[in-house]
């Protein structure tokens, strides 16, 4: 296959994975007006923890599951599990298109992180974009204007934990096997959610329980898409297309939410999207990244089966 055609299925896939993310995400907002966020996470975690499971066991060389770094390890499976907890929550009491733009400042946290925990060097034209990113942050906000919600707050320490744990992946990611990577947040995530289902359990009717196995079937096929996509065409290409989910979560927002979008949210939108562009664009360049954190941790998006970050 010729390098031009491998990178249009590589878009292809991406493209693809992220609508089913962004459909994902819209199931996780419609039961989240009947049923607590940690119920919702408990069962789309154990619907998706069969064929997970399945995956790492078809892999002969995954050998045993003990991490190399079991504190990292157990550290970046909490952030994860936090991240889609807040996540998730913000999906239920938001408009999409908003929670969707106070995520994609995932790029610009990673960019801050990576300072201290990959000893990444940033230059002044990255600091600008993550500078303009954060006014775009504020104008979505608009702090003083309208009211600044837990479901905003939900949001924003989605984004943080999320460029969190993939800042720790990009650090112990070729020492630790994938299988290591996938298995422990999924059994954090169920150990947890278990914990909590005496106090918000509610028994959910058969289409509900079809649309939580839903949430957790289609994050494993999402994952998988962008995998191939990454596989395929270059990260500096694929990345960007990440940023299509708010074109899914806009349409989703007004047929089945009755949501308009605002004015504001989608200037502040646009210019988080364009700082997220610009800090991809120059990591693919030679030379300018040695780490290129934002570019290599393939995926915001959780791997416990049941993620909520629009990532790439």
């Amino acid at each position: 296959m010729s390098t031009q055609n491998s990178t249009v299925q590589g878009l292809g896939f991406a493209f693809l994975g992220f609508a089913v993310f962004a459909t994902h995400d819209a199931l996780i907002k419609t039961l989240g007006g009947t049923y607590s966020v940690l119920q919702i996470i408990f069962f789309a975690t154990l619907f998706s923890f069969v064929p997970m499971a399945v995956t790492i066991l078809a892999d002969k060389a995954t050998g045993n599951f003990l991490p190399r770094h079991p504190w990292l390890v157990m550290l970046r499976s909490g952030l994860m599990v936090t991240g889609m907890s807040c996540a998730f929550y913000a999906f239920s009491v938001l408009p999409l298109a908003e929670v969707y733009s106070l995520l994609f400042s995932f790029p610009l946290i990673v960019t801050v992180l990576s300072i201290p925990i990959l000893g990444e060097v940033v230059r002044a034209q990255r600091w600008a974009a993550v500078g303009v990113g954060l006014i775009g942050v504020l104008i979505v906000l608009r702090p003083g204007a309208t009211e600044i919600t837990l479901g905003h707050l939900a949001a924003l320490t989605a984004a943080f934990c999320s460029a969190f744990a993939s800042v720790l992946v990009r650090k112990i990611g070729n020492e630790e096997r994938s299988a290591v990577l996938i298995l422990y947040p999924m059994l954090l995530a169920i150990a947890v959610m278990s914990l909590a289902q005496p106090a918000v359990y509610q028994p959910p009717s058969l289409i509900h329980l079809a649309m939580m196995a839903l949430v957790g079937v289609f994050s494993v096929i999402a994952q998988h898409l962008i995998i191939l996509a990454y596989r395929a065409a270059p990260a500096g290409v694929v990345a960007p297309s990440q940023y299509s989910q708010i074109i899914w979560a806009t349409i989703f927002g007004a047929v089945f939410f009755g949501e308009k979008p605002d004015k504001w949210v989608a200037v502040g939108a646009a210019i988080i999207i364009a700082s997220g562009i610009f800090v991809v664009w120059r990591e693919s360049r030679a030379n300018v990244s040695p780490n290129k954190p934002v570019l290599r941790v393939r995926s915001p998006r959780s791997d416990t089966g049941a993620s909520a970050r629009p990532g790439s």
